[in-house]
């Protein structure tokens, strides 16, 4: 009996391979875990809950060692995750899905954390380099391309030259920021929905300006 479970499992699996069940992957980068939770690093994160909250979605599964869940934007299915993998090996996850689904890179989105920004600003890119990301860094690797889309959130840079990146990147928002960011992150719910309708230009004018 459990061989033919598996066999149906297969045969959905397969399924939804051949099917393209999603349009669109969206990606926020972060690292797992409480200790976590909240730090600069996870911008990318708290941007993917912000529109998981919107849009109601509260039970996300584990796939493709991420966190996933799914929304409908503007009528195009996109799958939404949270890479479990730390910052570092964030591609296995989106490469896992990206072939998984066989999306090309131009359909992934990326929202993750920019330190040479200030919080309450916003970048919008079609592509580019790692620019010294890790995570960035790791997806560039995995996918071997750069021609995916991002979004980049200010979290900014060290109090001063001497201060560890690592320790500074793992800190977190102070309330004036974190009060910066939702608003922030309410613009950058819009920008997604350009993007995935195709309208890239609108969302950098949108959001390539600082938010006061």
């Amino acid at each position: 009996m459990g061989n033919i479970f598996e066999l149906f499992k297969q045969i959905s699996d397969e399924k939804e391979t051949r099917t393209g069940a999603f349009d669109a992957i969206l990606v926020g980068l972060g690292n797992p875990g409480k200790k976590y939770a909240g730090t600069r690093h996870n911008a990318g994160f708290m941007q993917i809950d912000a529109l998981l909250q919107t849009h109601g979605v509260t039970n996300l599964r584990a796939k493709f060692n991420a966190l996933c869940g799914e929304v409908t934007i503007r009528g195009i299915r996109t799958l939404v995750m949270k890479p479990q993998t730390y910052m570092n090996e964030s591609g296995l996850a989106v490469a896992a899905a990206a072939d998984y689904y066989q999306l090309p890179p131009e359909k992934i989105i990326v929202v993750f954390d920019d330190i040479s920004l200030p919080p309450g600003a916003m970048r919008i890119r079609r592509s580019g380099s790692a620019g010294g990301h890790n995570g960035i860094k790791s997806i560039i690797n995995c996918l071997g391309s750069e021609a995916f889309p991002r979004i980049k959130i200010g979290v900014g840079q060290k109090p001063h030259k001497d201060y560890d990146l690592a320790d500074w990147v793992l800190s977190r928002f102070t309330d004036t920021e974190l009060k910066k960011l939702a608003v922030v992150f309410k613009k950058g719910e819009e920008a997604l929905a350009l993007m995935l309708s195709g309208e890239i230009e609108k969302a950098m004018n949108l959001c390539n300006q600082i938010t006061e």
